[in-house]
C-alpha cells in the first residue's frame, strides 16, 4: 500500500482583481483558491493510488481560513487531511514553509511526498527542493508524468533540453508541473464525503526545528514600471546600424 503525502497551499485567485495602495497589497480575501500546481500533484497521487491501492494524505500549512482549501483536497479524493495553522496575515518565505513541513514529517512514515513545483503567489519554486534537503530525501523536480513500479516512481520531468526519465526510490519527494494532468472537479458526493473525513489540526507554534525561520523581509509592493515607448529611426542603413549599436552598448554598460 503506497502512502502519498501531498503538500497544498492556499493562494490568491490569479484572476481576482488586485490593488496596491501605500505599498500594501489589497486583494479580495474571498478569492483564495488551491494552488494549481498542488492540485496537479494531488490529482496524480489520487490516480496512482486508485490504480495500485494506497492512501493519500493532504497537508496544508496556512491560516485558519485555509481549511476551506484543505477541504477541497479532501473533496477531490484525499483520504485525510492535516492542517498546520499559521498566524493570520503573516508573510512567510519558502524556507519557513520547508522548515515547518520538515518538522512535521520528521517522525512520519510515508513512501512519497508530492508538492507543486511552485506556488501561484510568489512563483519561487523553492519549498519542495528545500524540504527534500532538510529531510535528506532523494527528489525530482518539474514532473510531467509519474508511473509507479515496485514502490518506485518513474518520473518523467521536463528539463532544459527536453524530457528526462528519473527513477525515484522510496521514500522520496517529487515536485509536479501543472502540465501533468487536468485536476478533477470535486463532485457533490465528494464534497459531502469530505465533511466526514478526518482532519488533524496542528498549531505551527508547536512544531520545532532549526529550519523554521524566514530569511526574507518583505519591504512592500509597487506597481510594475511602465514600459518605455519604442524609438523609430529613419535614414541611411549604415548610420542607423552605428546608432543602434551605440544604444545597445550604452544599455549593456548600465546593467
Amino acid at each position: 500500500m503506497i502512502h502519498f503525502y501531498v503538500c497544498l497551499k492556499q493562494v490568491p485567485d490569479v484572476y481576482a482583481p488586485l490593488q496596491i495602495k501605500d505599498g500594501e497589497l489589497i486583494q479580495d480575501s474571498g478569492r483564495m483558491v488551491l494552488n494549481a500546481y498542488d492540485a496537479s500533484a494531488l490529482e496524480e497521487a489520487l490516480v496512482l493510488t486508485e490504480k495500485h491501492g494506497g492512501k493519500v494524505t493532504a497537508v496544508l500549512a496556512g491560516p485558519e481560513k485555509a481549511k476551506e482549501t484543505l477541504r477541497k483536497g479532501l473533496a477531490m479524493g484525499a483520504d485525510e487531511g492535516v492542517h498546520i495553522v499559521t498566524e493570520e496575515g503573516s508573510a512567510y518565505d519558502s524556507l519557513y514553509y520547508a522548515g515547518l513541513l520538515a518538522a512535521f514529517f520528521r517522525d512520519k512514515e510515508y513512501h512519497f511526498i508530492s508538492c507543486g513545483k511552485q506556488s501561484q503567489d510568489t512563483d519561487a519554486g523553492l519549498t519542495g527542493s528545500m524540504l527534500a534537503q532538510l529531510l535528506e530525501l532523494p527528489y525530482a523536480t518539474n514532473a510531467v508524468g509519474l508511473t509507479l513500479e515496485d514502490n518506485r516512481l518513474l518520473v518523467k520531468r521536463q528539463g532544459d533540453h527536453g524530457q528526462e526519465m528519473i527513477e525515484l526510490p522510496s521514500p522520496g519527494l517529487v515536485t509536479c508541473s501543472n502540465d501533468m494532468n487536468e485536476p478533477r472537479i470535486p463532485s457533490l458526493k465528494g464534497i459531502m464525503q469530505s465533511k466526514k473525513k478526518p482532519v488533524e489540526t496542528i498549531q505551527a507554534s508547536s512544531l520545532t526545528g532549526d529550519g523554521i525561520r524566514s530569511v526574507t523581509t518583505l519591504l512592500g509592493y509597487e506597481e510594475k514600471p511602465k514600459r518605455e515607448p519604442g524609438q523609430k529611426f529613419e535614414g541611411d542603413p549604415e548610420e542607423l546600424a552605428i546608432t543602434i549599436a551605440g544604444l545597445l552598448d550604452s544599455k549593456e554598460n548600465l546593467m
